[in-house]
């Protein structure tokens, strides 16, 4: 396969204007490696691209089509990107506070996602309260929110159930259901499933 001579500036410009060129086809990382000239930093500047720009540039990881080493850019026209403004600190503080999960549907990072199993579930940072209503960066009005519900959430504010109306539902449910639920509550806490749980 031919690559055009790259353009000049730095591997990330390098990098985003041959995604640009090639919108909705697979490359692979030796495509990606010869367009920054083997520079070893290049996935480093495709996770940049993906976090700092918001370009939605698939892997294996979000799509199960997708070999190892391959990456798909879905749209020229890059998501919101959350991180920019927060902290490592606080994005690493509100996804352990959140037990790496989505506020909005329950999904796990790294699982194949409830509504799309194509997808593993990537968590992104989002607002409770957008910042164009008034929200602030403060890690309380930040929650873990992953890619599919991120797409439709367009601030849209789903309020997390209290214990009590969570209790309820479950008490509600059919057994299959309730037996599920179990399932995924020791699979989450191994380590306390086999403690002795008091009162």
């Amino acid at each position: 396969m031919k690559v055009n001579k790259p353009p000049k500036g730095g591997a990330r410009a390098k990098l985003r204007a041959h995604f640009l060129a090639n919108v909705g086809r697979v490359m692979n990382s030796t495509e990606l490696r010869t367009v920054v000239d083997n520079q070893s930093e290049w996935a480093r500047r495709v996770r940049e691209l993906r976090t700092e720009e918001g370009y939605q540039i698939l892997t294996h990881n979000d799509r199960s089509d997708l070999k190892p080493g391959q990456y798909l850019l879905e749209t020229p026209k890059p998501q919101p990107a959350f991180e920019r403004a927060i902290s490592k600190e606080s994005r690493a503080y509100v996804l352990d506070r959140n037990g790496f999960t989505c506020q909005m549907c329950g999904a796990v990072a790294g699982e194949p996602h409830p509504y799309d199993t194509t997808r593993k579930t990537r968590l992104h940072i989002g607002h409770i309260t957008d910042k164009s209503m008034g929200g602030t960066d403060d890690p309380s009005n930040l929650r873990a929110i992953c890619s599919v519900c991120n797409e439709g959430a367009s601030n849209a504010t789903l309020t997390r159930p209290d214990l009590q109306k969570l209790l309820i539902q479950i008490r509600r449910a059919t057994s299959q259901d309730q037996l599920e639920v179990l399932r995924w509550l020791i699979k989450k806490f191994p380590k306390q499933a086999v403690e002795k749980i008091k009162p």
